[in-house]
């Protein structure tokens, strides 16, 4: 049987921690394109900046998505548009969870469409049990002493307690 996969796909995020909601859309997509790269963003601008380093950030990815033989995780500080020609990458994989979510993406897409038109952004809706989920919930409610256990792996729940 051939292989009738997408040839590759990146899926940018800060990931500050990654959740099992990001772990379930990289999953999917990665059924769906040949190769997936998990683009790990700098984001020191983002709030007061990540809780994790971003060495952390990947580290943390990387032992979620072990599992996945054709996903990488890249991290990268440089306009996503410009990762993604490095990368050899032509389509945007972006999880959607509530209809918030849809107009910032919708308009992150719209500008990187004017930035390279030749950039596609598909996007995968979040499944129901993660709809919700937001990597800014899984902080305060760690921060706060509460159990994370349901929406994040083992080693980010470890890391959090470390850190919190």
């Amino acid at each position: 049987m051939s292989d009738h996969r997408f040839p590759k796909a990146l899926i940018p995020g800060t990931y500050d921690p990654v959740t099992l909601g990001h772990i379930d859309v990289i999953e999917r997509a990665a059924r769906i394109f040949s190769t997936v790269v998990v683009a790990v963003a700098a984001s020191p601008q983002k709030g007061a900046g990540p809780l994790f380093s971003l060495e952390e950030r990947v580290a943390c990815i990387e032992d979620a998505v072990a599992h996945l033989a054709n996903v990488e995780v890249c991290p990268f500080s440089t306009l996503l548009v410009s990762f993604a020609e490095e990368m050899h990458v032509d389509t945007i994989v972006k999880g959607l969870r509530a209809v918030t979510d849809f107009e910032w993406e919708f308009q992150q897409a719209s500008i990187n469409y004017q930035l390279n038109p030749e950039l596609e952004t598909m996007f995968i809706m979040a499944n129901p049990r993660y709809m919700y989920l937001s990597s800014s919930m899984v902080k305060e409610i760690a921060t706060m002493g509460g159990d994370v256990s349901r929406w994040v792996t083992p080693k980010v729940q470890a890391e959090l307690r470390r850190r919190l």
